[in-house]
């Protein structure tokens, strides 16, 4: 973890504990994680209080992960440059590295050219100036976090956990990072995007909502679910229900839905030796080639290249293909 002045406790934190928690199931650490500064020397953190680093920026040259956390803006009002000896650090860092940001440490990641023309995202209340400063972006302010291979960017604060479990998944399956998800006592991934955190006038109170709707049709998902279905399921009109549903995913019915058959869909690949028509069948989609079409759609590959790509390595320190680039708003 590379640490500026300035950053915001709680992403500091978040790394080491996520990537502390991935083990496997003889309880074997997954990771290593080292902090440092720019100069080795302690900064400022929001919650009043100094980080002081077990490292320097010498360690940058080694890693095969630089994270880089969030900067608290009441300590680092608006600054979008780096310092000379910041960007002296960052330089350390190989071509191939992989770069993660949390929150507003994407500016920072940003300031060394890394994210020119990719896609991208940060804390929701920042997209404005972060346009401003870095045109060049292409910036999604409603995702939780984007994955594009070798750079991953992260929302804010909270979201720097579904980022880390993501990285958890990506490098070493879904099993692995749903105990690591577990042990820190937060769900595996989360619904919906940025939208359901932003600031809106709060929808009337009501007796029901549509939370107990996705939990029946989390169990149903081999059941062909229409709007008309899940809305009689809760009571409501179509119309009624589809208003509360968006209000509390963020999300239209459809697009949770089968963001949901997707996530099923990948866990059985995963973890099961399921024929590719056995998993459309269990996910809901009607056929093979309707699996195939939203799986691409989702993470730019088929079911059998993903199914090599991210069933559980043979070594802990095998990794997913960095190659596989995807924008994922929760998965």
């Amino acid at each position: 973890m590379f640490v500026l002045d300035g950053v915001a406790s709680f992403d500091l934190g978040v790394p080491g504990q996520v990537f502390g928690a991935a083990r496997t199931e003889a309880g074997e650490g997954l990771y290593e994680v080292r902090t440092c500064t720019a100069d080795g020397a302690p900064v400022r953190a929001s919650g009043g209080f100094r980080v002081a680093p077990d490292h320097g920026p010498e360690i940058l040259a080694r890693a095969d992960t630089v994270i880089i956390p969030g900067i608290h803006g009441d300590l680092r009002v608006g600054e979008a440059e780096l310092a000379p000896v910041e960007a002296a650090a960052l330089a350390r860092v190989r071509p191939r590295t992989r770069m993660v940001s949390i929150c507003t440490g994407a500016f920072a990641l940003a300031s060394t050219g890394r994210l020119d023309g990719r896609p991208a995202t940060t804390h929701w209340a920042h997209v404005e100036r972060f346009r401003r400063c870095f045109p060049l972006v292409r910036l999604d302010p409603d995702v939780l976090f984007v994955d594009d291979g070798d750079v991953l960017t992260s929302a804010g604060v909270a979201a720097g956990i579904d980022l880390c479990l993501h990285i958890v998944r990506r490098d070493h399956g879904t099993d692995v990072a749903n105990r690591a998800a577990r042990r820190c006592v937060v769900p595996p991934w989360r619904d919906g995007g940025q939208a359901q955190f932003i600031e809106r006038p709060l929808p009337a109170p009501a007796g029901t909502t549509t939370g107990a709707v996705r939990a029946w049709a989390l169990r149903h998902l081999h059941e062909p679910l229409d709007l008309a279905t899940l809305a009689a399921r809760g009571h409501m009109s179509t119309r009624t229900f589809t208003r509360r549903f968006r209000a509390e995913t963020g999300q239209s019915p459809s697009q949770w839905l089968t963001g949901q058959r997707i996530d099923h869909a990948r866990l059985l690949l995963e973890t099961t030796d399921l024929s590719v028509n056995e998993v459309a069948r269990r996910s809901g989609f009607a056929t093979a080639v309707s699996l195939r079409q939203h799986l691409h759609a989702a993470v730019g590959v088929a079911p059998l290249t993903y199914r090599r790509t991210f069933r559980r390595p043979a070594a802990p320190n095998n990794r997913a293909d960095h190659g596989l680039r995807s924008m994922i708003g929760a998965s």
